[in-house]
């Protein structure tokens, strides 16, 4: 019974699975948008369960190697894969659904704390909930440089590549994109000079799960779409940047040139297109320009944003929308600040994705061409690499600013520093921070159950100070 039992789940894995029409999929992708929470490994594992094992709609050399390509890419890496396998499925239309349903939900949910944030945020219970929440964040983003790393880095060269991506931007101020060219160069370079010291080792397709709806696909010609083309490619470039551009263009006809909708639609398409490495990444230059360059918010402020951002569905990078929401918000213009802010969150999170469908629906023909190409894969190794150290740039920053109110800036030539101001250190902070810490690494707390704990913690202190 049991041999008999082993051969027919056998027998099952190696039957291609049914195709999924599109109506379908289009559930399945809103199920995976409202579940998307923990972050980016917790949304690709979502994925890799829903869409490798249990449903087979992609297999795993595939997948892995979207995700490479999707990590290279600035922006969010799992809206991208997300956008990716829509595509391969049903061609644009499934690429866009696909893209939309998983920013959609953040989008919602984001939108209703960042009103409530804006007009509630001086009552003591809900600084309070903030100010603990501020602490988990901080202990989760420790958390994902050691996950990440541990999973991205396999070698002495890439921890080269990592701790040098680390010194690069947080001492020396070099910019992302440089970071990120570096490391694919040095990647190519170890591939071809150390091969065996390089850690890149090439994917290989893990055929557990059996044949894939892709792959049934490919067999019936039906994946036509994946072949580049340069008449596309021009097509899709002139379509999805002028979708880019409209609502910068609206407001400035509505509202002139000068208009906070304007530069926020200016400053986040620079955002995303120069930044790399996910949400963690792109916070610490979007809280350089927005803090001190626009005055939209205040460094704290920050945290408490990527704090909603953590508690609800979807990419982390939604945090933008919460400063795209306050500095509407506080330089509405002729508008009604609620309004106003609400117009900040759509120009915001408009021009942060529509690039994303570009990357995708340009680039994803060439790399679907390129699977197995080792220089290529090498150069993606690399680049996941320089990622651990961006996010440790950012632990150390968030660090600073949680456990102390004032922090000022030197030069030693070259070099920056970070001067915390000491009498402004806060216990109560570093206290919560501390008990994030020990529940995420030593109790194992899931996600929700830690921020909720710490959330608690901080309106429990800050009610007992009132």
């Amino acid at each position: 019974m049991k041999v008999g039992s082993n051969i027919e789940l056998q027998t099952e894995s190696q039957t291609p699975p049914p195709m999924v029409s599109f109506r379908d999929a289009v559930k399945v992708w809103a199920m995976i948008g409202w579940l998307s929470f923990g972050g980016p490994a917790g949304q690709i594992a979502l994925m890799h369960r829903e869409l490798v094992e249990k449903r087979r709609w992609i297999d795993e050399g595939r997948f892995l190697h979207a995700l490479n390509y999707c990590m290279l890419l600035p922006g969010p890496e799992a809206q991208q894969l997300a956008t990716y396998i829509g595509w391969l499925m049903h061609r644009t239309k499934g690429g866009i659904t696909a893209g939309l349903l998983f920013v959609l939900p953040g989008f919602i949910a984001i939108l209703a704390l960042s009103i409530l944030y804006a007009t509630l945020r001086e009552v003591p219970a809900i600084s309070g909930l903030f100010f603990g929440l501020k602490a988990a964040v901080f202990a989760l983003v420790v958390e994902a440089v050691l996950r990440i790393g541990k999973r991205a880095i396999k070698s002495r060269i890439q921890w080269f590549i990592a701790a040098t991506a680390f010194v690069a931007i947080f001492f020396l101020e070099v910019p992302f994109p440089w970071v990120i060219i570096v490391a694919a160069i040095s990647g190519l370079l170890a591939q071809r000079l150390l091969p065996a010291h390089s850690g890149h080792k090439p994917t290989e397709v893990n055929s557990d799960h059996g044949p894939s709806i892709i792959d049934t696909m490919a067999q019936q010609g039906q994946l036509e779409h994946t072949v580049p083309s340069a008449r596309r490619t021009f097509r899709v470039i002139a379509t999805v940047t002028a979708i880019w551009v409209l609502p910068i263009v609206l407001c400035a006809w509505f509202w002139g040139t000068q208009s906070v909708w304007v530069t926020q639609g200016i400053f986040f398409s620079q955002t995303a297109v120069v930044t790399f490495g996910g949400a963690y990444a792109v916070l610490a230059y979007v809280a350089q320009r927005a803090v001190d360059t626009y005055g939209w918010l205040l460094p704290g402020e920050m945290l408490d944003g990527l704090g909603l951002a953590e508690t609800t569905p979807g990419p982390l990078i939604m945090v933008v929308q919460f400063v795209g929401f306050l500095g509407a918000y506080r330089h509405p213009g002729t508008l009604d600040p609620l309004v106003a802010g609400c117009l900040g969150s759509l120009v915001t999170v408009w021009v942060t994705f529509a690039p994303c469908f570009l990357w995708i629906f340009v680039g994803a023909p060439y790399i679907e061409a390129l699977r197995g190409n080792k220089a290529l894969n090498a150069a993606l190794s690399a680049i996941t690499a320089a990622v651990v150290g961006v996010i440790l740039n950012l632990s150390v920053w968030f660090g600073l600013h949680v456990l102390f109110h004032h922090l000022s800036e030197s030069h030693v030539g070259p070099i920056r520093l970070y001067v915390p101001s000491w009498p402004t250190f806060d216990p109560a902070a570093f206290v919560l921070t501390l008990l994030a810490v020990i529940v995420i690494f030593r109790l194992r707390w899931s996600l929700p159950k830690t921020l909720l704990a710490c959330a608690l913690c901080g309106l429990a202190w800050t009610l007992a100070l009132s």
